[in-house]
């Protein structure tokens, strides 16, 4: 799942833009409320607000909201912004390139109230993600029209041409749209990756959760990203398919990612808040979901199915129960396994602690059950808590959701 960002309002009354079309005026600088964990020190430019499909069952995200593509005059603006600010803080900077805390203060001060959202983004692109990535909101830039795309995207590298990295997310279904041609055309202009939420490769599994696509349309839009020249990044939920479908989702999953061969497989165990659609299914018994150690078991499936390929796995979400499975495909994946198989042989005294620990984040690894003072911690936390084995998923998902 994503990580959460605070949300900007919206301008409400129309003009004419330059192009001659009536648009909203512009409102300020604006950020969306979400981006990938691995977009954490990026630079975020919404091109678009919401999601223009919004029907995924797991997602609590954009649900009653609006989609729109905001202007291009906007976004530049938004972009122009960033600029000033990079250039006035970076007048700043002293010879051992710092800031005095006086001259941050005095710098904020000179910033008009309309002005904040873009000055704080600067200032944390900046000085906290050294300005080298750009990550495009909201939940799919593609959907914009490959013209106005590549206006954005080479504003971005001419005004900031020492950028390495811009990346967005994008639906399967958009991508496969899309012409061989628009799509080089938009990675030539900067944009370097696409996060595409594959979730699953089995049929049933994407209809049962409303994703709006098919396997097919999911390998196809994987492969014209890469054959554009895009670094590709499919997200893929363990758990997805609940107790029923967890073998046909592990299985079906790994035949898509071997035929897309991906340059990241990421993963993102299932959660289900209650501001989720799934969430009612859930509660009424239509969805089996899960527990940790299916999940793993489905995990386990899942990458032994996973052949002739090289991409990398990461495992880089606070919800799930492994942060350190990772590694690159082939070289890595007996370690991966063989750590799945490790939880797995685990007495399931062990197997609970280890559960609840990560959960808590007493725990970061198998490997700290071994610590007698981090295993106490966690076994006076079961006390405390009464955890037992027949209520620990249930506390265990409540934990989840939070992260949500």
């Amino acid at each position: 799942m994503p990580a959460l960002l605070p949300r900007a309002k919206l301008a409400l009354a129309p003009s004419l833009s330059r192009r001659g079309k009536i648009t909203l005026p512009y409102d300020g600088f604006e950020q969306g409320p979400i981006r990938p964990p691995s977009e954490a020190y990026s630079l975020l430019i919404r091109v678009t607000r919401n999601c223009p499909w919004n029907h995924c069952s797991f997602c609590p995200v954009y649900k009653q909201t609006r989609f729109s593509v905001r202007p291009v005059e906007h976004v530049i603006k938004d972009i122009d912004l960033i600029h000033k600010y990079v250039e006035i803080l970076r007048g700043s900077v002293d010879e051992t390139g710092s800031i005095k805390p006086e001259i941050i203060r005095k710098t904020r001060e000179g910033v008009p109230t309309e002005d904040a959202a873009a000055y704080a983004a600067a200032f944390s692109w900046l000085f906290g993600g050294k300005m080298k990535s750009v990550f495009l909101q909201d939940a799919n830039s593609l959907v914009t029209k490959p013209a106005d795309l590549i206006e954005i995207l080479l504003h971005l590298r001419k005004r900031f041409p020492a950028v390495e990295r811009i990346t967005s997310y994008a639906r399967s279904r958009t991508v496969a749209r899309k012409s061989d041609k628009d799509l080089a055309a938009i990675r030539e202009a900067g944009l370097d990756r696409i996060h595409i939420g594959l979730e699953s490769g089995s049929d049933e599994v994407l209809a049962r959760v409303k994703k709006g696509s098919t396997k097919v349309i999911q390998v196809e839009a994987g492969q014209k990203a890469k054959k554009a020249g895009m670094e590709v990044s499919e997200y893929v939920i363990p758990g997805l398919g609940g107790r029923a479908l967890s073998s046909a989702h592990a299985t079906e999953t790994a035949d898509a990612i071997n035929q897309i061969d991906p340059h990241y497989i990421r993963l993102r165990t299932l959660a289900i808040p209650p501001h989720a659609p799934l969430f009612e299914e859930y509660r009424a018994g239509r969805f089996d979901k899960c527990s940790d150690v299916m999940v793993v078991e489905e995990i386990l499936a899942f990458i032994e199915a996973l052949d002739g390929i090289t991409s990398v796995l990461k495992s880089d979400h606070v919800l799930n129960l492994f942060m350190d499975l990772e590694g690159e495909f082939p070289r890595d994946k007996a370690s991966m396994t063989a750590l799945l198989r490790a939880f797995l042989d685990l007495e399931p005294h062990d197997q609970r602690l280890y559960q609840l620990g990560r959960r808590l984040g007493l725990l970061a690894r198998m490997d700290d059950l071994g610590d007698p003072a981090k295993r106490g911690r966690v076994e006076h936390a079961q006390e405390v808590l009464g955890v037992t084995p027949d209520n620990l998923d249930e506390v265990t998902d409540r934990m989840m959701v939070k992260f949500i």
